[in-house]
């Protein structure tokens, strides 16, 4: 049976969609409350185009699988493009959440302290992390020789 060593770089690429999928879980972002107020909204990776990064995240897991699965002979959509268009992806969904954060002005009216960033957005902040990883993870894979 054929099997293809895992390597650096794909398994840098499984624990970022796994970081991925913690982020998408965790709010994005949190709107009202304070000390003894409830909070109003809260939204997390599966609102609006969040839903990407959950997808990238599903899509490497799945990608990462397919040679085990595939059996005796490689394939030929495991390579290093493939989660090149995954990391772009991802990153268009994130970066779409945050302008959209801003435009609306969710960002700064529900901002009272500047250490509100990290606190209000734990998931957003986790999210792009795992982007970063999974875009670590590419340029890993890339250095990697070519499978005949």
């Amino acid at each position: 049976m054929h099997r293809r060593p895992l390597g650096r770089g794909r398994t840098l690429a499984a624990v970022s969609a796994i970081v991925l999928l913690v982020g998408c879980l965790l709010p994005w972002w949190t709107v009202g409350g304070g000390s003894d107020l409830p909070t109003h909204t809260t939204t997390n990776g599966f609102a609006s185009s969040g839903i990407l990064v959950f997808i990238v995240a599903l899509a490497t897991l799945a990608l990462l699988t397919l040679p085990y699965a595939a059996g005796d002979r490689p394939v030929g959509f495991d390579r290093w493009p493939v989660y090149l268009v995954f990391v772009v992806v991802g990153w268009v969904g994130l970066g779409y959440v945050v302008v959209d954060l801003l435009v609306r002005g969710v960002l700064a009216a529900s901002l009272h302290a500047p250490s509100e960033v990290f606190t209000r957005g734990p998931g957003l902040w986790i999210a792009g992390i795992g982007l970063a990883m999974l875009s670590r993870a590419v340029y890993d894979m890339r250095q990697d020789p070519a499978i005949r």
